[in-house]
């Protein structure tokens, strides 16, 4: 599942980050391919906001090998109406991965190691990084109030890999307990499950700032070049 009904605000600018060209393609279609002939994939399923107006122009022949599903005001919304698609069409389906829209760098590669490691895992699994670079807490005035240690600490990324029916019942607890949740792990969390971490990349970068489009840019084109 590919949540894709964001606003992107973080971002800025006239269009959505996901719809945004990179070498060629809009970042989203990036973000679909390296799942659309993966043997362990069964379907794709693309959650787009109810005024979407661009996917299928944008994504071109991309489009016929998805499904897609409107979203919610929030991404736990848009995750949560894309697991009840999936359980009603798809229901012998244990399994979900949830990808997001704005990270187009994944490798198939990187993509097989979770898959093997995650799915070895009840409690489901994440991609992530260990926090590398020293953390500092900010006052209202954006000063230095203090060093966060890092030992201990990643940075969550996507795919993230969870039973469906456990997901959405996470997703239903936090939300109704008012938590407000930044990622699948999060809901998983809430509910006491402590997800596998799967080490991840630094190239599987998200698109969240204007200058993350070059770099993303640089990495698929390097990508491109060596395949």
């Amino acid at each position: 599942m590919i949540p894709a009904a964001g606003t992107g605000a973080r971002y800025g600018g006239a269009m959505l980050k996901q719809y945004l060209p990179v070498c060629g393609r809009p970042v989203l279609a990036h973000s679909i391919r390296v799942f659309q002939f993966h043997p362990m994939i069964s379907s794709i399923t693309v959650v787009l906001a109810a005024d979407d107006q661009l996917f299928e122009s944008a994504v071109g022949v991309l489009a016929a090998a998805v499904k897609t599903v409107t979203g919610g005001e929030t991404r736990a919304q848009s995750v949560r109406n894309g697991l009840q698609y999936i359980a009603n069409n798809y229901p012998t389906t244990d399994w979900v991965l949830v990808h997001d829209a704005a990270r187009p760098c994944l490798s198939v590669s990187r993509l097989d190691k979770f898959l093997e490691q995650g799915l070895a895992s009840a409690d489901g699994a994440i991609l992530a990084v260990p926090v590398g670079d020293t953390l500092k807490r900010s006052g209202e005035a954006q000063e230095i109030v203090a060093t966060v240690d890092r030992d201990g600490l990643w940075a969550a990324q996507t795919p993230q890999l969870f039973r469906v029916g456990a997901l959405a019942e996470a997703i239903d607890a936090a939300q109704q307990a008012g938590c407000d949740l930044t990622d699948e792990a999060s809901a998983m969390e809430f509910v006491g499950v402590r997800p596998l971490l799967v080490m991840g990349s630094s190239a599987n970068i998200k698109i969240t700032h204007s200058s993350d489009l070059a770099i993303a840019e640089a990495l698929l084109a390097r990508k491109e070049q060596s395949s």
